[in-house]
Parts: C-alpha cells; sequence; structure tokens
C-alpha cells in the first residue's frame, strides 16, 4: 500500500499539540509497518529528522500554506496533483483538512470544533475558511479518528455525522515529562519565581486557555490568603494576547506573575517543580498539557467541561472555569490539603497509562487499512 501523509505543520521546534499528534502517530506506523510505502507532503524546506526509515518519501510541494487562500491552493491543486502523481492508495491527515478535489480515500484526524463553540476567538479570514470547509472535509473524509470521545460526540452533533464512520484514539503523554529532585525545584524556582512555590500554566497563550481568567483567580487567592505562591505562565503568545497583557498590568499581584514565551529547554523542569498545573481552558478536544502534568507528578486543577473530564478522570480537581471562587479554592485545597496533594499526583501518574502513543497508532492504522479496502 501507498500511503501519502500531510506533514505540513511537521516543523522542527513547533511541536505543539497536532504535531506532535501527526509525529507520534506516523513514526510509529512506519516503523511497525515496514511493507508500506509512504510518502510525506511538505508544504516548505523539512528536517531529516521526519524522513523516519527507508520506507519514507518525503517531498516538498506548492507554495507554504499558513493562510486560508493558501491552505485552498495546497490542498487542491498541489496535494491533489500529488495523490494523482504517486498513485496513492490513501491519503492521511493529521490536521483535519483534506483536498476535496481528490478521489482517493481518505482518514482524517479531528482535534476540535472550537471554531464553532468560540468564533471570535479567531481571526475573521480564518473563521470564514474553517465554517465553510471543516464540515466539508469531515463528510469527504471516509474515516475519522476524534482525539477524545467529546470531539467524537462533537463532530456527530454539528456535522450530522454517523457515529460509525468515526472512531476515537487518543493523544498520550509526551516524553520527557518526569518528577524532579527537590534540588532540581530549588533551583528552578530561584530562577524563575522569586525562589517561592508557584503555580503554573504550559501551552499557547489565547482567549480560549482562559489566562485571563487565571490571572483573576490568582489575584483573588492573594488577596484572601496572604500565601507567599507566585504564577508563572509559560507559552507563545497567540491570537489577542493584548487581553492576557491588560489582565496583568491591572493585576495588584503582577510582580507575582511571571510570563516566558521562549523557553523551551526547562519547561519540562519547571512544570516538575510547580504546586500544580492550573489548566483552566474553556473548550479544549484534548488536553495534553493535563497529562504533562501527571506525567511530572503534579496535582491538576482543570475545567469541568468539554474534553478535560475525560482527560482528568479522578486524578484532577475539577472547576468551573468561569467561576473565580473554585478556582480560588481548588488553589487553596492544593496548598493547604498535603494528603490531598499526593492523591492527585499518585492518581496522576497511574491515570497515564490509560494513554498510549502504541495503541492511537495502531486505531489509526486500522482506520487507513479499513478505507483502502472498500
Amino acid at each position: 500500500m501507498r500511503i501519502a501523509v500531510n506533514a505540513r505543520i511537521l516543523q522542527k521546534g513547533r511541536m505543539e499539540g497536532v504535531a506532535r499528534y501527526i509525529y507520534e502517530v506516523t513514526r510509529r506506523i512506519v516503523a511497525n509497518h515496514p511493507e508500506h510505502e509512504f510518502i510525506f507532503l511538505f508544504d516548505r524546506p523539512f528536517d531529516p529528522e521526519f524522513v523516519f526509515a527507508e520506507n519514507v518519501t518525503a517531498i516538498q510541494i506548492g507554495v507554504p500554506a499558513r493562510l486560508p487562500i493558501l491552505f485552498k491552493l495546497w490542498f487542491e491543486y498541489s496535494v491533489h496533483r500529488a495523490l494523482k502523481k504517486h498513485k496513492i492508495d490513501v491519503f492521511f491527515s493529521g490536521d483535519a483538512y483534506l483536498s476535496l478535489r481528490s478521489k482517493v480515500p481518505s482518514v482524517m484526524i479531528s482535534h476540535d470544533l472550537a471554531y464553532i463553540h468560540y468564533p471570535d476567538h479567531l481571526p475573521g479570514h480564518h473563521l470564514r475558511y474553517y465554517k465553510k470547509y471543516f464540515p466539508l472535509f469531515h463528510k469527504r473524509a471516509d474515516h475519522i479518528v476524534a482525539v477524545s470521545e467529546a470531539t467524537k460526540a462533537d463532530v456527530i452533533q454539528q456535522y450530522n455525522i454517523s457515529a460509525e464512520k468515526i472512531t476515537v484514539g487518543h493523544n498520550a503523554s509526551p516524553k520527557g515529562f518526569s518528577p524532579v529532585e527537590e534540588s532540581i525545584k530549588v533551583k528552578i524556582r530561584n530562577q524563575y519565581s522569586e525562589g517561592k512555590p508557584y503555580f503554573f500554566y504550559l501551552g499557547s497563550l489565547h482567549p480560549r486557555k482562559n489566562i485571563v481568567k487565571l490571572i483573576e483567580a490568582f489575584s483573588s487567592y492573594k488577596a484572601k490568603y496572604n500565601t507567599d505562591h507566585q504564577l508563572v505562565i509559560v507559552g507563545r503568545p497567540a491570537w489577542n494576547f493584548d487581553q492576557i497583557q491588560k489582565a496583568y498590568n491591572f493585576s495588584p499581584f503582577k510582580h507575582e506573575i511571571h510570563m516566558y514565551h521562549d523557553i523551551k529547554e526547562e519547561a519540562k523542569a519547571m512544570l516538575a517543580s510547580a504546586e500544580a498545573l492550573i489548566y483552566i481552558s474553556t473548550f479544549e478536544g484534548f488536553g495534553i498539557p493535563i497529562l504533562e502534568a501527571f506525567s511530572a507528578g503534579v496535582p491538576v486543577i482543570t475545567s469541568n467541561i468539554s474534553s478535560m473530564p475525560e482527560v482528568a478522570g479522578d486524578a484532577a480537581l475539577l472547576v468551573d472555569p468561569t467561576d473565580t471562587r473554585q478556582i480560588v479554592e481548588a488553589m487553596h485545597r492544593i496548598d493547604n490539603d498535603k494528603s490531598l496533594k499526593q492523591f492527585l499526583i499518585q492518581k496522576g501518574l497511574e491515570r497515564t497509562k490509560t494513554f498510549d502513543w502504541e495503541k492511537t497508532a495502531e486505531i489509526v492504522y486500522h482506520a487507513i487499512e479499513k478505507v483502502s479496502a472498500q
């Protein structure tokens, strides 16, 4: 079988959620199935590390596709031609985009439908593209793998797609996240939080991540309980970051809030040294930082909506992400109840065993096999 892979977002140094899923799954499928040939399609020069084995041929086609008009050109012309030219049997797209012109059987990964629930969190030209094409992509796909049961249910409801067309293949814990020794925690605190214990956020910075509410809740926590805890936020500024900056500037405790945008090497140790991860998004297709914190031996406070309870199970404190009081009290419980903190750490470490990249890779491969036989 000759399988084409949409690899356009595999970029060294920018392996966030969707790219990480594609990387982990395709790397395993390639290794587990040397009998097949894989054609990786890139829209720009690629790093050799993404050519996983001898059965992978990587090619650059078309122009870099990072804007809606270029999305259309790349998928409907460049990808369409490549699939025909290389006589592809199945097209696998891990970022939920497809070529509508192509008749090649296709498997896509659906990560979330956030654009429907939070349309004001996207620039207008991206929103218009998603509203027009994402329903078509999902209906065009011969099979869909959703990253969570929550996303599967959302796809069924929003697009009226049969449940039989969708299977669930979760994300899993990324490598490199693990508990650290006390000496490392002391070093990290001295470097990033003035030697004080801190609550932590790790992820991109845009409205859906609810960072404004996090800053407000932290400020309320400080005012109510008069603790020496600080707040450390690590992530890449995304769309509408000015709202977060404004909330920071207005906080009476802004001198105890630290935002870092370009930290990569020490982010894992920073998470493992935190009092807790606070991940209170208003919507998530999955929520990988929850698993990262579990792997790092850190308690988690997360939202009680969308996919986050599915990922967290009984290993985290769940809060209403719009309720400052609930967030504050969850922070206070972790700070003051050491037995609860240890219970959450242990449950989190156990919870990581539920999610496995090998299992997900086999789910995706089974979907590829299934559509190839149709």
